[in-house]
């Protein structure tokens, strides 16, 4: 089969032409990839920076967002037919550690990655355990179904608090800041304020119905009046990754605010635990998503009218991934579709 590979010490994909197709383990099944995403992962994973080159052994299939089809099911697996519409989870769990035995699979200790750890999605075919498939409902489109596992990690940490009636910041416009502000507006918060330093991601989400925009390097209180905000913000959603924007954000917060942490800070990052203190914040730390109840809600809102269409700027045969990938890292397109079929 075709798949991009990464086959060496640099940077780059390699799309090789004669990838064995993987085998069906008994609680397997394989998919037949139509589309797959491109995430900041990947992008890590071209670019070879420093995380990948300590993480990734070469070679790997990349990928790990993806929607297509069930063309074989392992023999053990009964639940599952060839032909099912299907995505699917990107974290592989143990099943053996106490979280996992506990019901608390999201926290396994083991995790792998699919597209990281293990071969992933940026394939014809990928076999992938049996649990960890997701059946896509018919009203569902098809690239949507490609973007769930992002779109998880957003519906995961948005609705970590409850929303209706809150003045909510948002730091970073990426695409899963500009999917947390559409669950946000759509589940009923009062103000979403979304900050980012990049002018075009802030254009994006004026766009995608941000109440303001404001360039993270501006002092958030100084502008209470403008967003008609006395207090603080009463939730925070830390998309950036950047240590300004989260100070930014715990310095305006409203005494007894709640901040979800999404955003993974470099070389760790420094924060002001004092402010934390004094202010009574709670702060939460989110990976991925919660399974599978995550993935059951965010098909619910999809289904409810959350439209995530404007999320997919480009939409590309696989064999152009070098374009959707510099538009990535150019800041040109939110999020690109490589089609399979």
């Amino acid at each position: 089969m075709k798949a991009l590979v990464k086959t060496k010490d640099d940077v780059g994909l390699t799309l090789v032409n004669d990838i064995p197709e993987p085998t069906v383990n008994p609680n397997d099944v394989l998919v037949k990839i139509e589309k797959t995403a491109i995430c900041g992962t990947d992008l890590h994973i071209y670019y070879w920076d420093d995380w990948a080159k300590t993480t990734i052994k070469i070679p790997t299939v990349v990928g790990h967002e993806f929607y297509g089809k069930i063309v074989d099911v392992g023999k053990d697996v009964k639940h599952l037919k060839t032909g099912m519409r299907v995505s699917g989870e990107g974290h592989l769990i143990c099943g053996l550690c106490r979280n996992c035995r506990a019901g608390k699979k999201h926290y396994c200790r083991n995790t792998l990655g699919i597209g990281v750890n293990t071969n992933g999605a940026f394939a014809e075919y990928m076999s992938i355990p049996a649990h960890n498939i997701i059946n896509i409902p018919d009203d569902v489109d098809d690239n949507v179904a490609a973007i769930l596992d992002p779109l998880g990690n957003a519906v995961h940490t948005t609705l970590m608090y409850d929303l209706v009636g809150e003045d909510v910041l948002i730091t970073g416009a990426g695409p899963i800041g500009l999917m947390s502000l559409l669950i946000a507006k759509k589940v009923g918060a009062k103000k979403v304020v979304v900050s980012d330093p990049v002018e075009k991601r802030r254009h994006y989400a004026a766009t995608f119905g941000a109440d303001f925009t404001l360039d993270s390097q501006e002092i958030l209180h100084h502008h209470f009046d403008d967003f008609g905000i006395k207090e603080g913000f009463d939730i925070g959603l830390e998309m950036s990754g950047h240590p300004d924007a989260i100070n930014a954000m715990i310095a305006s917060m409203n005494h007894g605010g709640k901040i979800a942490l999404l955003g993974l800070l470099p070389n760790g990052g420094k924060v002001d635990w004092n402010d934390i203190i004094f202010h009574s914040l709670t702060l939460k730390g989110i990976y991925g998503r919660q399974m599978f109840d995550t993935w059951y809600k965010m098909i619910a809102l999809l289904q409810s009218g959350l439209d995530m269409n404007n999320i997919i700027t480009h939409t590309m045969p696989y064999q152009e991934y070098h374009e959707g990938f510099e538009l990535l890292k150019n800041g040109n397109a939110i999020k690109v579709i490589l089609d399979w079929t």
